[in-house]
């Protein structure tokens, strides 16, 4: 069994769009993550929903989103989880890990868009670089999946 985490943020959804819109409507908003309802709102990536439903179907995989929270809004703890809920359903909340430090976690795929910074670095398994030359979609992904295991 194949142990995958999937990161939320823009991998999932799409978090640098929100952030540059709400940049563009207010100079003011230097931080717009840390606004009330910013990740609750946040667009699904192309492709991210049925991805994880084929992920998620798939008995040769234990899969997980694992995500970092901001910082700037202790409410991400929260929104997050509700935002999995309402794409999901309620059975994949009990697959959300929140963690600063995706290192410290043991399995065999992290599907993220940054491959430093949040302890990717030091993640033992494969990085799937999301968004990336290699990666640029979900379907690159799932083909990998697809031809690997």
């Amino acid at each position: 069994m194949l142990t995958v985490y999937v990161d939320m943020d823009d991998v999932l959804c799409d978090y640098s769009t929100k952030i540059r819109e709400k940049k563009a409507k207010s100079s003011a908003t230097s931080y717009p993550q840390s606004e009330p309802g910013f990740f609750r709102s946040l667009e699904p990536i192309e492709g991210a929903l049925s991805a994880i439903e084929q992920l998620r179907s798939r008995k040769d995989i234990d899969l997980y989103i694992l995500t970092a929270p901001s910082t700037k809004n202790p409410l991400s703890y929260t929104e997050k989880r509700l935002w999995i809920e309402d794409k999901f359903g309620y059975e994949m909340t009990s697959n959300l890990i929140i963690c600063s430090n995706k290192g410290l976690l043991k399995g065999d795929v992290l599907i993220d868009d940054h491959s430093n910074g949040r302890g990717q670095e030091h993640f033992e398994g494969k990085l799937i670089h999301f968004g990336q030359s290699d990666y640029p979609n979900w379907e690159a992904v799932l083909e990998y999946f697809t031809a690997q295991f």
